[in-house]
């Protein structure tokens, strides 16, 4: 038994010089990230495009792994670009936009919504939903060594689940700070291990809900499980331990320090976003502007890959006048034209290496 589950939340969490100074930074730069988003005044471009960077990293953790190339044509919905680990990892996106709109709504989280989360990520046998039959372990793939049994009993599961959702939604005594509570339940969550599939994935959406709800954060933008995956190993290490009384100094400077570094890079790659966008929008207003609008150049930049219909559906034209403003963007240098079968489609290649390139940095 994990001597802490049934005592949650924690009755003292003890609060050291550097985790103060940790706690600063984080907040420092999420407060910036925060004030950073806005500048670019269609948040869905932020939405699609970081949603997908984390989208990819949080089913890497799980060794749901796919490329760039290969995510960004699954949302083309091409047959021929049908890929099975593509398709999980917009499962993720989709999950992680469904909560941003349930509490956004609501102002809270429930039970529901949590459910209705991961039934989003997970597909097949034995399904979503909370665990009904004993028998779950979590242990370790490669020397299959028992790391610990989480709770067996589906109404206790239950009764956990309530009780962390209350930690949540409430908005504290201002003991613990907001994000050593974001970091308590991202922990706690993965302790109950809820599920039979999906719980990492849940687990690391529920940070960004979090950091929503409380008004840390105005979008789910915070690209945090890029720090994960690179640093996995210490996660997991700080995952698997038993915090003994008060003693979370270690698991609360790995998650703020996780807050800190992504905000940084995620503000990076706001601004090289912007920019991009700015130079793109003066040299298709010289080159063709008898085709720019605004509504055009949102479009180009909320998927790396386009094709008609999206620019039908943004900009609301005719499907010949759609395909020759993409056909001039491509003449011009602005896109790049594909084929497959009978299906055109457009790369933003740019966008396309600025996004792959902030991952590989």
């Amino acid at each position: 038994m994990i001597s802490d589950l049934y005592a949650f939340p924690p009755a003292k969490v003890a609060q050291t010089d550097a985790l103060t100074s940790q706690l600063i930074m984080a907040h420092r730069r999420l407060a910036e990230l925060k004030g950073v988003a806005p500048l670019l005044p269609n948040q869905d471009i932020l939405l699609n495009t970081l949603a997908l960077q984390e989208a990819k990293d949080s089913s890497a953790i799980e060794n749901i792994i796919t490329s760039h190339d290969e995510l960004f044509k699954q949302e083309l919905d091409i047959p021929q670009f049908n890929n099975a680990a593509a398709k999980e990892v917009g499962r993720y996106s989709e999950a992680l936009k469904l909560g941003f709109t349930r509490v956004s709504a609501k102002g809270k989280l429930t039970l529901d919504d949590l459910v209705a989360i991961q039934a989003v990520l997970v597909i097949g046998e034995p399904g979503p939903g909370i665990r009904t039959r004993p028998g779950t372990i979590v242990g370790n793939s490669v020397t299959r060594e028992v790391i610990y049994t989480p709770p067996q009993d589906f109404d206790q599961i239950v009764e956990l689940l309530e009780r962390l959702l209350i930690f949540f939604n409430e908005d504290g005594d201002g003991e613990l700070d907001p994000l050593v509570r974001m970091a308590l339940i991202h922990y706690q969550f993965e302790k109950i291990h809820p599920f039979y599939d999906g719980n990492g994935r849940t687990g690391r959406i529920l940070n960004l809900l979090y950091l929503v709800q409380h008004g840390l954060l105005d979008l789910p933008i915070l690209y945090l499980s890029r720090y994960i995956v690179r640093e996995k190993s210490a996660y997991l290490v700080q995952l698997r331990k038993d915090p003994i009384d008060d003693n979370w100094e270690a698991w609360l400077k790995f998650m703020l320090r996780g807050v800190e570094l992504t905000s940084t890079e995620t503000i990076e790659t706001i601004h090289k976003l912007r920019d991009l966008m700015a130079d793109t929008q003066e040299r298709i207003k010289t080159q063709l502007p008898k085709i720019y609008s605004l509504d055009l150049l949102n479009t180009l930049f909320k998927h790396p890959y386009t094709k008609i219909d999206f620019v039908i559906r943004d900009v609301g034209v005719k499907r010949v006048t759609a395909g020759s403003y993409l056909d001039a963007l491509a003449e011009a240098g602005f896109l790049e034209k594909q084929k497959i079968w009978r299906s055109n489609y457009y790369v933003n290649l740019p966008l396309f290496k600025l996004l792959q390139g902030n991952h590989n940095g």
